[in-house]
């Protein structure tokens, strides 16, 4: 089975080469009309086609382009007013001659919409009736038999992303973008989340340059951020870690009277609040530190521990 496997991979990734050549110009007149619409950018199909025509709709509206997908069998049947005049169809279909779409297509050429094909067959039905074809011909399926959709619904998938990421560089869509339409998930919290976000109030620690090392020990344990700040008239002066207490021990010497100066780190690593969280973890990880003081306009707010970060399910 693995030897099935590998042939079926190598023949996908064969297909989608194979469209490299079938890019033409018109790819990139759709391409701008979509561009410069006022519209959105409608996708339809039915069938498999209908499941990556979803996928397609999604990314464009993930990546700055608006989209709506409607089902070719729901479209004849009262969802055709849900298109405006301004908007611009693409429809896919593999053989581009399916009942459906050679009752949806007239339809949309009567609204005056502008209708792109995305088909294998050139001279289908499809094909000939749209303004703009995206040629997506694939030399078989994946299956013995040449029948189920497979290798031809991963030419339009891919064509798809094609179409997006082009949309996504015209529109200038940049990373602040995709956070505020991906909030949520690991994703979008890379993107937006910061420093303030993961600040708690009652784990602030914090110790004066002359605080006896048996209180830097209670203050560190307490916070449970592994560390603590040194302060001097409210300026940050240094950093102590449980590394530097371990350190500390290990001389094997009588630290009773130590101060919190005696141990400190004096160059800590400060970030301000507004850093994103993603930015922070990389930064930890040059470094290879666990913890990194926050400020906001140089005043200290608190302490973020790298677990801090990665429990938001940022990597």
């Amino acid at each position: 089975m693995t030897h099935t496997a590998k042939a079926v991979i190598a023949q996908q990734a064969a297909a989608i080469e194979g469209l490299i050549p079938q890019i033409t110009s018109d790819f990139d007149q759709v391409v701008r009309w979509v561009h410069h619409s006022n519209g959105r950018l409608v996708v339809t199909g039915i069938g498999k086609s209908a499941i990556i025509g979803m996928k397609i709709s999604a990314t464009l509206n993930s990546t700055g382009t608006k989209s709506m997908f409607m089902h070719a069998a729901d479209a004849i049947h009262g969802d055709l007013g849900m298109i405006d005049t301004d908007d611009i169809v693409i429809c896919l279909s593999k053989s581009g001659a399916t009942p459906e779409i050679k009752t949806l297509v007239p339809l949309l050429k009567n609204r005056g919409n502008k209708l792109v094909g995305m088909t294998a067959e050139a001279d289908s039905f499809l094909a000939m009736q749209s303004d703009a074809v995206l040629h997506v011909k694939v030399p078989s399926e994946a299956d013995p038999n040449n029948l189920a959709p497979t290798t031809s619904t991963t030419a339009q998938l891919v064509m798809g992303d094609a179409l997006a990421i082009c949309l996504m560089e015209l529109n200038g869509f940049k990373a602040e973008d995709f956070a505020r339409s991906h909030p949520g998930g690991a994703l979008g919290k890379a993107l937006h989340v910061q420093l303030l976000h993961l600040l708690k109030e009652h784990k602030k620690p914090v110790v004066q340059q002359d605080t006896p090392i048996a209180d830097v020990i209670s203050e560190i344990s307490a916070k449970l951020v592994g560390a603590t700040a040194v302060l001097e008239e409210e300026k940050i002066i240094g950093v102590i870690t449980d590394g530097d207490l371990r350190r500390m021990m290990g001389d094997n010497r009588n630290y009773s009277s130590l101060k919190a100066k005696d141990i400190m780190s004096k160059s800590p690593v400060l970030l301000p609040d507004s850093t994103l969280a993603k930015e922070a973890l990389n930064l930890m990880q040059q470094k290879e530190i666990s913890q990194i003081i926050v400020t906001q306009n140089d005043a200290y707010r608190g302490i973020v521990h790298i677990h801090d970060i990665l429990n938001e399910g940022i990597y």
